[in-house]
């Protein structure tokens, strides 16, 4: 049997709110799609950086594929941690100048004016994967409406074919009108992938669509109670 994809148990961690987070526990098994609603952006972050090992719980453990975090030894050891996981979050810049292609192929290669071939290959097909029309491939990004924007955060995220993927807040830029498709899209290419997903939103629609299980964080506690509603009764 795989080991869970993520697995925090007991953790707490400060971060000049007016209360630490905590996170009684929470475990994601290896494929599934998970939504967590109650963490504001600031604790969202937080929790981003303990399940990547960018910072350590000063309470619990914080298992990553079996791995605990509190056994990266070093700056390379740290850095196949980070490579399990695909993030999307408005945290990640874009290059604004640069077109939409050359966006995708940044965690593939340095050299991307002009871009490789096969690396030109590999970015039109995370751009198909997304649905991105190719008549905007070549686009600057910083002239791509808000929707195809993440979209491309998206499939981003996807280039170095992670087994989690870590949504942080994705829809707060969005249309009402795309952000149930955008959820449901993900979702799908999680499951062609095998991929998890652990998305953080405050937008219940969107956890409908992206999750098979919608958790809500007591903050004052750390309990996650899992939601009896879903995309199907009408959120």
């Amino acid at each position: 049997m795989n080991p869970p994809a993520l697995d925090l148990s007991g953790v707490s961690k400060s971060y000049g709110g007016l209360r630490p987070l905590r996170i009684h526990q929470l475990t994601v098994a290896a494929g599934e799609h998970v939504a967590l609603i109650g963490l504001d952006q600031p604790m969202a972050e937080v929790f981003m950086n303990l399940v990547t090992g960018a910072s350590l719980p000063e309470n619990g453990h914080v298992n990553v594929i079996g791995q605990s975090t509190t056994a990266i030894a070093d700056s390379a050891e740290w850095l196949t941690v980070v490579d399990r996981f695909g993030i999307v979050t408005e945290r990640a810049v874009f290059l604004e100048a640069l077109t939409l292609l050359q966006n995708l192929a940044v965690p593939l290669t340095l050299d991307i004016e002009p871009l490789p071939e096969d690396v030109a290959r590999r970015a039109a097909g995370l751009a198909r994967e997304l649905d991105i029309p190719s008549s905007q491939w070549e686009r600057p990004v910083g002239a791509l409406d808000a929707a195809t924007r993440t979209r491309v955060r998206i499939a981003r995220a996807l280039a170095l074919d992670p087994p989690v993927i870590l949504l942080d807040h994705p829809t707060a830029t969005l249309d009402r009108a795309d952000v149930v498709p955008i959820g449901e899209h993900v979702r799908s290419v999680a499951s062609r992938r095998g991929a998890a997903i652990v998305a953080v939103t405050a937008d219940r629609p969107f956890a409908a669509a992206v999750a098979s299980r919608v958790l809500t964080l007591d903050a004052a506690t750390g309990r996650l109670t899992e939601s009896r509603s879903s995309r199907w009764f009408g959120w």
